[in-house]
């Protein structure tokens, strides 16, 4: 009796997991195949944040409808071609080349077909040609937010995997992972007599995400990077937005970008995401990064002061401001609001070439900023490895160093947050089968400044901006920011004379941060300096999301 019982017992608990616990997963299924639906799938929805705590859906299963052929059942193939041609809209050859055998597998003509040609194809009745129903992957938004989403593909062994941003990267959690065979034979009651069974792989119920990525903020973000890109006729663009005090990436675009839902039409070379898989030198939006150092380790202050006569000799190098003027007497704040080349190298000069680079690692270039996203580079400082003082001068100015989108937006995150450098991430909480939300905590990878120093440059980046860019100044609020205008390397050690990278990095409201906002653009026509051409951008931006927060003013 009480071997009945027990064995009963198992019996009935694998009974529970099947039909409760797994019931959703397996309800899927079951539902396909009523349908005649063909490459079942169980794959976890995508959300994207839709302010405060709504969601809108972006990534999901959708039935999707294809015609098919059995050749071996076709009485006419030439008459079936033809047919089919005008239904589907495609070339007799292309069918001719599928049904032309005595096959008896099914062929698929083609996949996602309308509404109106699945009736059309029920409606001529033809023997051999039919329609059946797949699960496939359906992304709403289209291209939005698709450099970050990513897209189901297939993997190298021909399986469905996801492909790029959050698909790939979350590809277990999404589809579920494997369960530990082990916990198979707990529940299987063959297997407490020691009677070798083999069961089919389990799998853990798939989840769904929840992006942190604000649909608001990403489509405003996109339209107005398409914007400057047409404007300034442009190769390419970035805008990331991202919440300082916690490392929440609010908005990731890229252009040009692309449809998921049809990738195949697609270079591969569309699918990267530039904020975190392509470097490029940053130019005088780095010089924060070199102040930061100064005056953290008290060499200078906001008020020091130096002369500038336009132009540095070092180790048999000329290095001249930009703009090849002369300041003459200049403080600290000014070489920041001006821009000034031969301020920057004065600063490194007093750090020192090992603590220079001590915070240049510290501020996280050089290294992985540990997104969840794939394929992240660590950018290309190794010139501050070679030991020679030009390399350290230059990139002071940031010039000679290689960075990415997120690490320099990263960077000046750390700033806005009183110096406290975040991980970045793109999640904002993993939802289980059964409602368990996982959230992403906020993490500290390290503190590399003071806050006495952050405040100070916050102060002085508000200066920036207040008396060098008043395309970007924003009425009743304190905005900090600093662009950048880097000549681009002619693959010959040398620089482009005429091709350039805009980028404008800043954060609002400067003394209590809600977001930091970096824009970047390669190869603009027509305009030499990123203050005049992503300026009014980044004050559109900006403007946006303290309406969106309903941040209030935070001066007269």
């Amino acid at each position: 009796m009480g071997f009945v019982l027990v064995a009963a017992g198992l019996v009935g608990y694998r009974l529970f997991v099947l039909s409760v616990i797994n019931h959703s997963a397996y309800s899927r299924t079951a539902q396909a195949q009523n349908e005649n639906i063909t490459n079942v799938i169980a794959r976890g929805n995508i959300y994207l944040s839709n302010g405060g705590s709504e969601t809108i859906l972006a990534a999901t299963n959708k039935k999707f409808a294809l015609a098919y052929a059995v050749p071996s059942e076709i009485e006419s193939k030439e008459k079936t071609a033809e047919i089919l041609s005008n239904i589907l809209g495609i070339d007799q050859k292309e069918i001719k080349q599928k049904i032309n055998s005595d096959s008896a597998n099914l062929k698929v003509i083609v996949r996602r077909i309308t509404n109106e040609q699945v009736e059309q194809l029920k409606n001529i009745k033809m023997k051999g040609v039919g329609v059946s129903y797949e699960l496939d992957r359906f992304y709403p938004g289209g291209s939005l937010a698709s450099n970050v989403i990513g897209f189901l593909g297939y993997g190298p062994e021909g399986n469905r995997a996801g492909q790029y941003g959050a698909e790939e990267y979350y590809d277990q959690d999404l589809f579920g992972n494997q369960a530990n065979r082990s916990n198979f034979f707990a529940i299987n009651p063959f297997s407490l007599f020691g009677k070798k069974t083999s069961p089919e792989p389990q799998f853990d119920k798939p989840n769904d995400l929840v992006l942190t990525i604000d649909k608001n903020i990403q489509i405003f973000v996109e339209d107005r990077l398409k914007n400057i890109i047409e404007k300034w006729d442009a190769e390419k663009g970035i805008v990331i937005v991202q919440e300082p005090k916690s490392g929440k990436i609010l908005a990731m675009a890229s252009w040009p970008n692309f449809d998921p839902n049809e990738y195949a039409k697609f270079e591969p070379k569309y699918f990267l995401n530039g904020a975190s898989q392509e470097v490029y030198e940053p130019g005088s939006s780095f010089k924060p990064v070199t102040m930061a150092s100064g005056l953290d380790l008290s060499k200078v202050t906001p008020q020091t002061t130096y002369e500038d006569v336009g132009f540095a000799n070092i180790a048999g190098y000329t290095i001249h401001n930009f703009s090849n003027k002369v300041f003459g007497v200049q403080s600290m704040t000014q070489v920041l609001e001006k821009s000034i080349n031969t301020g920057t190298m004065f600063v490194e000069n007093l750090v020192g070439d090992d603590n220079f680079l001590d915070y240049v690692v510290n501020m996280g270039f050089g290294q992985k900023t540990g997104i969840d996203l794939p394929g992240e580079v660590s950018g290309d400082i190794t010139n501050l490895y070679s030991g020679r003082k030009i390399n350290y001068l230059t990139a002071s100015f940031g010039q000679g160093i290689a960075v990415t989108p997120l690490q320099l937006i990263n960077a000046y995150s750390t700033i806005a947050n009183g110096g406290k450098l975040m991980k970045p991430h793109i999640i904002d909480k993993i939802i289980k089968d059964d409602g368990e939300e996982v959230l992403t905590k906020p993490e500290i990878i390290s503190i590399p400044v003071s806050e006495k120093t952050a405040v100070k440059l916050q102060t002085m980046l508000v200066g920036v901006v207040d008396n060098g860019f008043d395309k970007a100044r924003i009425t009743g609020y304190d905005i900090a920011g600093k662009t950048g205008t880097a000549q681009m390397p002619d693959g010959r050690g040398g620089y482009s004379e005429n091709e350039f990278i805009h980028n404008f990095v800043g954060f609002a409201p400067a003394y209590n941060a809600k977001f930091a906002i970096l824009i970047k653009m390669d190869k603009p026509k027509g305009i030499q300096f990123a203050a005049d051409s992503l300026s009014p951008t980044f004050k559109e931006i900006a403007a946006f999301i303290l309406n969106y927060y309903n941040i209030p003013p935070t001066r007269k």
